[in-house]
């Protein structure tokens, strides 16, 4: 991806992009990230109309998006597939945010096609599209390709030595197939840049946390247990390390790639926030006022990665992102505060999510 770094072109393109984006398609708009990313454009960037085009599965909501001014944002409920309704969108559009994915691991394994379709045929389908309108394209990843890295106290830099977290440069190695199908996608977009001089830029991220978040996932699943009087479960033996970003910082870091990120790029969104799924739990216990040790203990996920972590220094550096939410008791604080006071918005699936993981043993 060489060939795309450096030449006086790409900087002409990219500052000609920046004084014309002003609308902007945001796939998987109605989801976690995505509606995340949207209210902060909305907030941030009143000038910028935003396209969210959303199948709204089950992890998607239109009351993600409850309140955003109608002159700004529209919702198009459809499918990145759906090469028609694609081509339409993009052909009026100056930018692609690409978040919609299936994305929970233990669906990939009961049943891995939709992850296929979605995360592979559907990013194909809308990188062709701005490669025929030559439009920019930002493609929303996860740190999960990179496969596991062992624990911190296992390595000899203690998790800070070298390759002792992922970087840009670390070999693709998924053990999911959620994470096969997005490295594929990855590999789409930075062949579609090598090959046809797609206008696109890659970002990474490790694990988020904050409002909107479904409730099957782990942080708001503990949450709205000790809400609904349900004692949390812990998986294993609760050693697994996420490295735990607000959702916040990960929308402004993505808005400051798809601004100043260097076409063919790709950049690690990471806030140093790495916990194991025990502290995790037990913080949530203590600032919702329960015994740190009101949880039970159940069977662990199927290939449940051990560790991941990432070393944010490209982004940081070259483009100058930082994230706000350095205090992961404070920002988990605040995502309490949002479950607890919109019960409406998750109360209804509680159930059913429950039944799901009883059927694991979990």
């Amino acid at each position: 991806m060489s060939d795309y770094k450096f030449n006086s072109f790409t900087v002409e393109m990219k500052c000609w992009e920046i004084k014309r984006m002003k609308n902007i398609i945001v796939t998987g708009g109605a989801g976690f990230i995505g509606s995340n990313f949207v209210h902060f454009v909305v907030k941030n960037h009143p000038d910028v109309h935003v396209t969210v085009l959303d199948k709204l599965t089950y992890a998607g909501n239109k009351q993600n998006l409850a309140g955003l001014p109608a002159d700004q944002v529209e919702l198009v409920v459809g499918d990145i597939t759906d090469a028609e309704l694609v081509d339409r969108l993009v052909k009026q559009a100056d930018a692609v945010v690409h978040y919609a994915a299936e994305s929970h691991n233990d669906n990939s394994l009961s049943d891995p096609f939709p992850f296929v379709e979605t995360n592979i045929i559907g990013t194909y389908t809308l990188i062709e599209a701005c490669r025929k309108y030559g439009v920019r394209y930002h493609h929303v990843s996860t740190d999960e390709v990179y496969g596991e890295l062992p624990l911190r106290e296992d390595l000899p830099g203690k998790g800070e030595g070298p390759g002792e977290k992922f970087t840009p440069e670390t070999a693709y190695n998924p053990s999911s197939p959620y994470a096969a199908t997005k490295a594929s996608s990855d590999l789409l977009v930075r062949a579609w840049v090598r090959s046809f001089g797609l206008k696109a830029t890659i970002s990474n991220c490790s694990n988020n946390y904050g409002p909107y978040q479904h409730i099957e996932k782990f942080i708001p699943r503990q949450i709205t247990n000790i809400l609904s009087g349900i004692r949390p479960k812990l998986y294993g033996d609760g050693k697994h390390v996420r490295d735990w970003i607000h959702v916040d910082d990960h929308s402004a870091a993505v808005w400051t790639i798809l601004m100043k990120g260097r076409i063919g790029e790709t950049y690690l969104i990471g806030a140093d926030g790495e916990e194991n799924n025990k502290q995790v739990l037990e913080l949530i216990l203590e600032l919702m006022d329960q015994p740190k040790d009101a949880y039970d203990h159940v069977k662990d996920r199927a290939g449940h990665d051990l560790r991941y972590a990432i070393d944010s220094t490209k982004l940081r550096e070259e483009l100058g992102w930082t994230p706000e939410f350095t205090n992961f008791k404070d920002g988990l604080a605040d995502t309490i505060k949002w479950y607890t006071e919109n019960k409406d918005w998750w109360a209804a699936d509680k159930a059913a999510v429950e039944a799901n993981y009883a059927k694991n043993g979990q």
